[in-house]
This record gives C-alpha cells, sequence and structure tokens, in this order.
C-alpha cells in the first residue's frame, strides 16, 4: 500500500479519508503528532510575538521551566503520588461495586428494571454539587476525595458494562442453555468470556473520567495533589503552574489509555474488536 501511495499521491491521499480504510502504521503514527506539534508550534508562535499577555497564556518555555521546579524540588513526585494513589482508589471501588451491577442489569431484566431508572438519573447528577454531602459523610481526608472519584465513575460504568453484556449474541446463550448449562455456567462460561474484551475497554475509558475529576475531588481540605495545586495555583494567578498541571494530568491520563490499551490486547488476542 505504501508503494501505491508514493507512485500515484493523489490516489493515495484519497485512499487515506475513505471510510474503514486500513493506512500504514507509520502515517497511522506520525498523524497523533501532526495536531499536537502544530497546536505547540501556534502556542509559542502568539506568546513569541507578544499577542496575549503572559498572565494568561505564558510561553511553552515558561510552562516546562514550572514543570523542571516541580520535579527539581520534588513538588510534582510527591503530588502526582498521592493522586494516583486517589486515583486508583477511588477507580477500583467504583469497578468493584459496578462490575457485578452492571452484569446483574445486563443479564436479568428485573434487576435492569429496578436499579437502571436509578443508576441513569443520578450519573446526570454534578458530581461538584455534592462535595458538602461528602464531607458530611466521609470527612475531609482521602475518604472524602475517593467518595467524589467514586461517585463520578461508577454509575456511567456500571451502565457501560450493562450495554457490554447485552451486546452478547444471544445464539450463544441458547446454545448454552440447549447444552443444559445452568444460569451460572451460561455466565461463567459464555457470557463473561464474550463481554471481558468491551468490559476491558469500559475500565479504559471509566479511568479517564476518573482523571477528570480529579481537581473536583481535591478541591476541598487537600495539602497535595496535582489538583490541589492548580487550585493553590488559581489565586495567585500562576498561569503557568495551571497549564502544566493540567496538561501532565492529561499525560498521566494518556498513559492509562495506553497501558489499558496494550494490555487489552495482550489479553484479548482472539478479539478483533480489541485491536
Amino acid at each position: 500500500m505504501e508503494s501505491d501511495m508514493s507512485q500515484n499521491p493523489r490516489q493515495g491521499i484519497g485512499r487515506l479519508f475513505r471510510l474503514r480504510q486500513e493506512i500504514p502504521a507509520s502515517i497511522f503514527s506520525a498523524a497523533g503528532f501532526v495536531v499536537p506539534v502544530a497546536l505547540l508550534f501556534l502556542w509559542w508562535l502568539i506568546t513569541s510575538l507578544g499577542l496575549v499577555k503572559p498572565l494568561f497564556l505564558p510561553s511553552p518555555g515558561a510552562v516546562l521551566e514550572e514543570g523542571w521546579r516541580q520535579l527539581s524540588e520534588g513538588i510534582l513526585v510527591s503530588d502526582a503520588s498521592v493522586s494516583i494513589y486517589r486515583i486508583l482508589i477511588g477507580w477500583l471501588a467504583a469497578t468493584i461495586v459496578a462490575v457485578p451491577v452492571g452484569i446483574l442489569m445486563g443479564n436479568f431484566r428485573i434487576i435492569e428494571g429496578a436499579l437502571e431508572p436509578l443508576i441513569s438519573t443520578v450519573r446526570y447528577m454534578p458530581v461538584v454539587a455534592l462535595i458538602p454531602l461528602s464531607i458530611l459523610w466521609a470527612g475531609i481526608g482521602d475518604m472524602q476525595k475517593v467518595l467524589i472519584l467514586f461517585l463520578g465513575t461508577f454509575f456511567q460504568q456500571s451502565l457501560m458494562i450493562m450495554d457490554n453484556v447485552k451486546n452478547i449474541d444471544r445464539n450463544l446463550i441458547r446454545a448454552g442453555q440447549t447444552l443444559g448449562f445452568s444460569n451460572f455456567e451460561i455466565l461463567y462460561r459464555i457470557i463473561l468470556p464474550a463481554a471481558l474484551p468491551g468490559i476491558w475497554d469500559t475500565f479504559r475509558i471509566t479511568i479517564g473520567w476518573t482523571w477528570t475529576y480529579l481537581v473536583v475531588a481535591e478541591l476541598v481540605a487537600a495539602s497535595e495533589g496535582l489538583g490541589r495545586r492548580i487550585m493553590d495555583a488559581q489565586r495567585y494567578l500562576a498561569t503557568d503552574t495551571i497549564l502544566f498541571g493540567t496538561l501532565f494530568i492529561g499525560l498521566m491520563g494518556l498513559l492509562t489509555d495506553y497501558l489499558f490499551k496494550k494490555s487489552g490486547r495482550a489479553l484479548f488476542r482472539w478479539n478483533n474488536q480489541s485491536r
């Protein structure tokens, strides 16, 4: 395909924009750098020409300097370790509860009818509005931060896992019933193996959501954490700190997304959807 593109550039470019058309891995990887590099160049150009005051948009160099300062002083490692701990505990707690709830809703209509309307309603409630209640329920320590992360993740995750289970081909279930399998055997030997690639992808998506709730979780009575550092910087209009913290959280989320993708491909090689 690469030789065809080089021989006929116009036809090659047309192939890149065909629906569901496979493209060379090198072009796919390079495309992921084009937009970030273009935005970075535009950012540098705007700040170097002085079109925007540093108070509103610091230069890329100033943001890197702030990142290096935090790293050299140990601030970044300390904040990141605390935030990663809270993210893992909050996401794991949500996952431990959401997996059985989602599987039950996906397999039993009576449970779906009982829980789905409530969960669908609560998931639209703003998590920020629940901060006062979370303080009353869990105090102002780490448990309050974990609770906010749990609430921001659990409801969407349980509904997505329900959909993962419901999308399993019914013919597979009927085949198990024909073979005389019990409900538990059908669930364990047919439904779960077929749904696991989709559930793993749900894990990948929802841990990304957990990262987005980090600043909200560390809004109240937190002395350390990436989100807390951003909120403190807001008071002093330290835009370089705000931008660095935001970009670093995005990079951490991207790293977890990458790890889930790679592990999913290794665990579910037999499933084309995990590629």
